[in-house]
């Protein structure tokens, strides 16, 4: 029996890419978008596979009813891929209490929303794999994209969590660090700040820094999702993008000596 995905934000980029993939190997696929009408090709080419629904991540009612008519399009959950999100850019005092609520509500409750409402589904059938598409930023924070980074970060930490929970029920989950991938995030994913001149000297440097390079087509980072979804013990956390793994390794390595160049001044503290 072909498995069946749920993917959020499946109208473009890594969504977009996931979808085609996995209808390409014959699977079947409910994608859900703010916007379905991109999806408009992939109901011609794969009419008997492939269902799309308006779904806004952020409205918990809405996702709760969205999962239910997903599971009634064929039957069954098998891989849900929370993959909807957007990039709140700028420094963080710049930010409004708005934008700040608003990123979290997609970025973070959004997953937590369809996790919750997928799990009862995975639970009764005693099987299921939740990809819950983060970053390869998300174990730290970095100027002018933090907030981006807290969202990812916090959802790393509830779905390690989740592992753990759903574990006993045949349930896996999987966090995928992802790389920069050339999905729109930064374009039309993106909620800009209004720029504080005092930190155009900032701006600069990181404008400098990242370059203009929008990385590789979502559709390059399918294979390795693909080979994933087919292992028996998949991981818990996954770093997808070879340049992307070795920069999270320098990362934790950095964080890892600044631990050891303050041991003294940590045990110093008796808890």
């Amino acid at each position: 029996m072909t498995r069946v995905w749920f993917i959020t934000g499946a109208s473009r980029g890594l969504g977009r890419a996931f979808a085609e993939a996995a209808l390409a190997a014959g699977e079947r696929v409910v994608a859900g978008a703010r916007n379905v009408e991109p999806l408009s090709d992939l109901c011609q080419k794969y009419p008997d596979t492939f269902v799309r629904m308006p779904l806004d991540v952020s409205d918990r009612a809405a996702v709760r009813e969205g999962v239910d008519r997903a599971v009634a399009a064929f039957g069954r959950l098998d891989i849900v891929v929370n993959n909807a999100g957007g990039l709140l850019f700028g420094m963080v005092e710049e930010a409004t209490e708005e934008q700040i609520r608003a990123h979290f509500d997609v970025n973070f409750f959004g997953a937590i929303w369809v996790a919750q409402a997928v799990v009862p589904h995975l639970r009764e059938q005693g099987s299921g794999h939740i990809l819950q598409v983060t970053s390869m930023g998300a174990s730290g924070g970095f100027a002018s994209v933090g907030l981006y980074a807290a969202g990812k970060s916090a959802l790393n930490s509830a779905s390690e969590a989740l592992a753990m929970e759903v574990e006993p029920f045949g349930i896996k989950v999987t966090i995928l660090q992802m790389g920069g991938y050339d999905t729109g995030l930064f374009t039309t994913g993106t909620t800009a700040t209004e720029p504080n001149p005092v930190y155009e000297p900032l701006r600069a440097k990181l404008t400098e820094l990242w370059g203009d390079d929008a990385g590789p087509d979502p559709s390059t980072a399918a294979p390795a999702i693909m080979e994933l979804v087919n292992l028996p013990n998949p991981p818990v956390r996954l770093i997808v993008g070879s340049a992307s793994y070795d920069i999270v390794l320098q990362m934790e390595e950095a964080r890892t000596a600044e631990y050891r160049t303050w041991e003294n001044l940590s045990r110093k503290a008796p808890g």
